[in-house]
């Protein structure tokens, strides 16, 4: 496999990264990512902090980035990732594609959370610019509640939503990690098949994959509970790699 890039989060490139989270069905700046970028990247929730999109997804917070933005005029229900079916555009936005690659290997090393109010997550979507175009294919999804000191819980597999050739294929894996610590999470996209790996070991294999182009959505979502929590609260990526 070749390197295509490798993102240590020096800075936040914006010819490959967009600082806000589906904006489409909210807005920009009611969606625009919080975070710092140094020595990796630390995304964040803060205290304070609105939901992203209360008219259609209720009290849920997220901080995201998110390599590819498409949607239709406002009024229309054109636009990515459609998770339910009411949605209707509130800002327009200009279509970019910034990576959106069709195959490949993709990696991230990060830390996730233990608090069972929050999720971190990266996860690949089709770029939707044909509706067919939807799949999903989540690298590593690992809420806070499924972290234990010598285990975790890590979502992994494949959801359709309106691809007709993708059947939901989605499992949460016990895997002996502290992932409360740096770990490898990666999938390898490839004709016909997703495996997915933590630290270099094959944990999962789907016999099935979307062929037309992805693009990559990082980030960390809160969501209502009773727990108290303090904040910010911090998701950490040393880095991402993608291979051809």
């Amino acid at each position: 496999m070749t390197l295509l890039f490798e993102d240590r989060f020096d800075t936040l490139d914006e010819a490959r990264w967009l600082p806000y989270y589906l904006p489409q069905w909210s807005s920009r700046a009611a969606t625009a990512t919080r975070y710092t970028v140094g020595d990796g990247l630390k995304l964040r929730i803060d205290a304070g902090q609105a939901p992203w999109c209360p008219e259609f997804d209720g009290d849920i917070k997220a901080t995201v980035l998110q390599t590819g933005v498409f949607s239709g005029p406002v009024g229309s229900g054109l636009g990515q990732c459609h998770f339910r079916e009411d949605l209707v555009v509130r800002e327009a936005q200009e279509n970019r594609r910034l990576f959106t690659p069709t195959y490949g290997r993709f990696e991230m090393r990060a830390k996730a959370l233990d608090h069972p109010r929050f999720m971190v997550a990266l996860w690949m979507i089709g770029y939707e610019d044909e509706p067919h175009r939807s799949g999903e294919i989540c690298v590593a999804e690992i809420f806070g509640k499924n972290v234990r000191g010598d285990s975790a819980g890590i979502g992994m597999g494949l959801h359709p939503f309106n691809d007709p050739g993708i059947r939901d294929e989605f499992e949460v894996v016990d895997v002996p990690i502290d992932a409360r610590e740096f770990h490898v999470y990666a999938a390898e996209w490839r004709p016909g098949n997703v495996r997915f790996f933590v630290d270099g070991e094959q944990v999962k294999v789907v016999d099935q994959a979307p062929d037309y182009p992805m693009q990559f959505m990082l980030g960390m979502y809160e969501f209502p509970g009773a727990e108290p929590a303090t904040y910010p609260q911090e998701f950490a990526v040393d880095w991402i790699r993608a291979y051809d």
